[in-house]
C-alpha cells in the first residue's frame, strides 16, 4: 500500500515538472527572447538586408580605379498592397502598365507573404522623385544597395563584372546568397568574390501603417552591421593601361606588360574593349546582348583565351633550349642560302641569303635557316630517336610556360598549344617521324598557340635570365597589403643563365643596330630595348603582327608582348606600339614626334577597313613570303606552310 502512495507521488511530480519546464519555455519565448516575435509580427517590424559595399580596386600607385555608388532596389510585399494610383506608379519608376503586371505577378507567385524586389537598381536621381511619394504605395519601400562605377572606364576585361546570382550560386554557396544578391560573374571580381563581397547586415525597422519607418526594433539590439569588403591593390598603372587602350583603338589584339621582377602585370589591353559601365544599371542587359552581337568580340579576353602561333619570337626560345641540349653555341655559324633545305625535296624559305651567321646575327636578322639547322640538331642529331628527342625538346619548351596555364589570377586562361609527340605519331601513323616534318615548330609556325600573356612572360623570362614568377594582377589584398605566398616563388626555366647572353644580345641588335628587324622603329632614346619582331600566317586574311621586348637591357623594369591581328609586318605596327608603351611607363612621358604618335592612333586595321596610315618602312627587313615546307615522302602527309618575319 505504501509503495502505491510513493509511485503516485512520483507520477505526480513528473507531470508538475513537465508543466514547470513548459511554461518557463513559454515565459522565455514570449518575453525573453523576441526573435519569435520578430517573425511573427512581421507586418510591423520589417527586416531589412543591410548589402555592404563591395571592396573598392587601386592602380598600383593607390588611384581609384573602382568605386560604388548607391541605388535602391524597390521591394515589395504582395499582401500589403493596397488600391493606388498604377499610372502615377509607373511614371515615377519609368516603365509601363504591362511591365507593372509582370513584375508584380511574378512577386506574388514568389511568395504574397515575403518581400521580393520589383524593380532593380534605382538611380539616385529616380529614388529621390520617388521617395517623397512612396506613403501612396503601401507594400512598397525601398532597400539601398551599391553598384560599381569605373571613372575612367578601361580595363573592362581585367575588372570583368557582377550580376545577380543564379539558383547554383546559391546551391554551391550553401547558403550564403540569397535570391537578388550579386556575385563576381567574370574577371578579378569572379576571382577574388570571397574578398570583395564583404558580409551582410541585418536592421529590424519599426513600421507604421502607412509603410513609415518608426525607428529600431529594441534600440538596435538585434541589428547587426554590415562589413565592407576588402581594398584590393591591383598592379596595373592606370595612365599605362589608358596608353595602351588608345593605342589599340581601332585594332583586334592585345597588350601585356609585366614587371620581370615581380610578375605583376603592369598593363592588360584587350582589344577591342568597352566601357565597363555599359555592365551597370538597368540597360546593362540591352548593352550586354549589344556586345555579344558585335563582330569583333569585346568580351572575350584576347590576352589569356586567344591562341597564336607566336612567329620569330619563338626563335629565342629554340636559341635557349638549343644551347642547353648541347646543340649550338654563341659561335656556332650555319651558312643561309636563302632557305632551308631537308629530306629529299623539302624547302623553309627564309628573308635573305645571310650567307654564314652566327647565334647573335640570327636573333638579329631573324634567320629562318639558322632555326632549321638548330630544331634539326635538336631532333635528328640527338644520339637517340627522334621521337624521344622531340619529347625533351618538348618538355623543354613547356618550361617556360608554353602549353600550361601559367595560374595568372584570373578565370578562364587557356594553357595554350604545344603538340606531342603521340599527337605527330597519329598524325602521320608512325613513331618514324624526324625534324623535316615538324620543321615550321623551329621558326614558330605550325601546330603552336601561345597566348599573349605567355609571350610576355616569355620576354620577362629572358629578362630576368631564367626565371620568371607567376603573373599576376593583384599586389596586395586589405590594408596590410598581404601578398598571396604563390606570387611570390621563382620559376627556373630550366636554362642556365650564361646562355642568355647571346639571346639577349641579339634581340638588343634587332632594335638598335643597322640592320636589325625592329631597326630603328622600336628604339628609345637612351634606353637600351631588347626585342624580336614576328610576323604570325594568318590563313583567315592578313598576317597578324606580334613583337615582345624588355627594357632597359640591365636591371629590366618592363617586359611587354603585343599581338594585333591582320596587321601584317611585326615592325610595322606592333614594334612602336610597345616602343610607346615601355617609354611611357620608363619615363612617364612620351618624347616622339607627332606624326608618330599619330599614325598609331588613327590607324585603322580592323578586318574590311581601309587603313588611315601608311606602315612604317621596315617590311623589307621584317616580311617573309610565304613558302612551302614539304615532308618526307616515306610517311604521307598534308602539306605545311609557314611564314616569318
Amino acid at each position: 500500500m505504501n509503495s502505491f502512495f510513493q509511485r503516485k507521488y512520483v507520477v505526480q511530480g513528473i507531470f508538475i515538472a513537465i508543466a514547470l519546464i513548459l511554461l518557463t519555455r513559454l515565459f522565455y519565448i514570449q518575453v525573453v527572447d523576441k526573435s519569435y516575435f520578430l517573425s511573427a509580427n512581421n507586418n510591423v517590424i520589417r527586416k531589412v538586408i543591410i548589402y555592404p559595399a563591395r571592396g573598392v580596386i587601386l592602380d598600383r600607385k593607390g588611384r581609384i580605379l573602382v568605386q560604388n555608388e548607391p541605388v535602391y532596389d524597390l521591394m515589395v510585399i504582395p499582401r500589403e498592397v493596397k488600391p493606388f494610383d498604377t499610372l502615377e506608379f509607373i511614371r515615377l519608376i519609368g516603365i509601363d502598365k504591362k511591365g507593372f503586371d509582370t513584375r508584380f505577378n511574378k512577386a506574388r507567385s514568389y511568395s504574397p507573404y515575403r518581400a521580393s524586389i520589383f524593380e532593380k537598381q534605382l538611380s539616385a536621381q529616380l529614388f529621390a522623385s520617388f521617395q517623397e511619394k512612396l506613403t501612396k504605395f503601401p507594400g512598397f519601400y525601398v532597400q539601398k544597395r551599391s553598384v560599381r562605377r569605373y571613372p575612367d572606364s578601361i580595363a573592362a576585361q581585367f575588372f570583368g563584372y557582377i550580376n545577380e546570382v543564379k539558383e547554383s550560386d546559391i546551391e554551391r554557396s550553401k547558403g550564403y546568397y540569397k535570391p537578388g544578391d550579386y556575385i563576381g560573374r567574370t574577371g578579378v571580381e569572379k576571382s577574388y568574390e570571397d574578398l570583395l563581397r564583404g558580409q551582410r547586415g541585418v536592421e529590424n525597422q519599426m513600421v507604421d501603417a502607412f509603410n513609415r519607418p518608426k525607428g529600431h526594433f529594441a534600440d538596435g539590439a538585434y541589428d547587426t552591421l554590415a562589413v565592407t569588403g576588402k581594398k584590393l591593390i591591383s598592379s596595373l598603372d592606370r595612365d599605362l593601361q589608358r596608353l595602351g587602350e588608345k593605342l589599340m583603338h581601332n585594332k583586334i589584339g592585345s597588350i601585356v606588360a609585366i614587371e620581370p621582377s615581380t610578375g605583376e602585370i603592369l598593363a592588360f589591353i584587350s582589344s577591342p574593349s568597352y566601357d565597363p559601365n555599359l555592365m551597370v544599371g538597368r540597360d546593362k542587359g540591352n548593352n550586354y546582348m549589344k556586345l555579344l552581337r558585335n563582330p569583333h568580340k569585346p568580351l572575350f579576353i584576347r590576352p589569356t583565351m586567344a591562341e597564336y602561333p607566336p612567329g620569330s619570337i619563338f626563335k629565342a626560345i629554340n636559341a635557349l633550349v638549343a644551347q642547353q641540349m648541347g646543340k649550338i653555341n654563341a659561335e656556332t655559324r650555319f651558312y643561309c642560302p636563302g632557305a632551308y633545305y631537308y629530306g629529299r625535296r623539302g624547302k623553309m624559305g627564309c628573308t635573305h641569303v645571310h650567307g654564314s651567321i652566327n647565334l647573335i646575327e640570327s636573333i638579329q636578322y631573324s634567320c629562318n635557316t639558322y632555326y632549321g639547322y638548330a630544331y634539326n640538331r635538336m631532333i635528328d642529331h640527338s644520339g637517340m630517336r627522334s621521337v624521344k628527342a622531340y619529347r625533351n625538346w618538348h618538355d623543354a619548351v613547356n618550361r617556360f610556360g608554353i602549353g600550361s596555364k601559367l595560374g595568372v589570377d584570373l578565370p578562364n586562361e587557356r594553357k595554350g598549344l604545344l603538340p606531342t609527340a603521340e599527337f605527330y605519331t597519329k598524325h602521320f601513323r608512325s613513331d618514324k617521324w624526324t625534324s623535316g616534318y615538324n620543321i615550321s615548330l623551329s621558326i614558330g609556325q605550325g601546330e603552336l598557340g601561345i597566348t599573349p600573356l605567355q609571350m610576355a612572360n616569355v620576354a620577362a623570362t629572358i629578362a630576368n635570365r631564367g626565371f620568371y614568377y607567376t603573373p599576376h594582377f593583384i599586389r596586395g589584398i586589405g590594408k596590410d597589403h598581404v601578398v598571396r605566398e604563390e606570387y611570390t616563388k621563382k620559376i627556373s626555366a630550366g636554362v642556365e643563365a650564361r646562355y642568355y647572353h647571346p639571346v639577349v644580345e641579339g634581340m638588343s641588335r634587332a632594335v638598335n643596330a643597322p640592320g636589325g628587324t625592329a631597326y630603328p622603329i622600336a628604339q628609345i632614346p637612351g634606353i637600351e630595348v631588347c626585342g624580336k619582331t614576328g610576323t604570325v600566317q594568318n590563313p583567315h586574311g592578313e598576317n597578324h603582327s606580334v613583337f615582345f621586348a624588355f627594357a632597359p637591357r640591365n636591371n629590366p623594369k618592363i617586359a611587354i608582348a603585343v599581338m594585333v591581328e591582320n596587321a601584317g609586318y611585326g615592325a610595322t605596327w606592333s614594334a612602336p606600339i610597345a616602343s610607346l608603351m615601355m617609354e611611357k611607363y620608363l619615363r612617364d612621358t612620351i618624347t616622339r614626334p607627332k606624326y608618330y604618335t599619330e599614325r598609331l592612333y588613327n590607324a585603322n586595321l580592323l578586318p574590311g577597313a581601309k587603313p588611315k596610315a601608311k606602315p612604317a618602312q621596315r617590311q623589307k627587313v621584317d616580311s617573309l613570303p610565304k613558302v612551302e615546307v614539304k615532308p618526307l615522302e616515306q610517311v604521307p602527309t598534308p602539306t605545311l606552310t609557314t611564314t616569318n618575319d
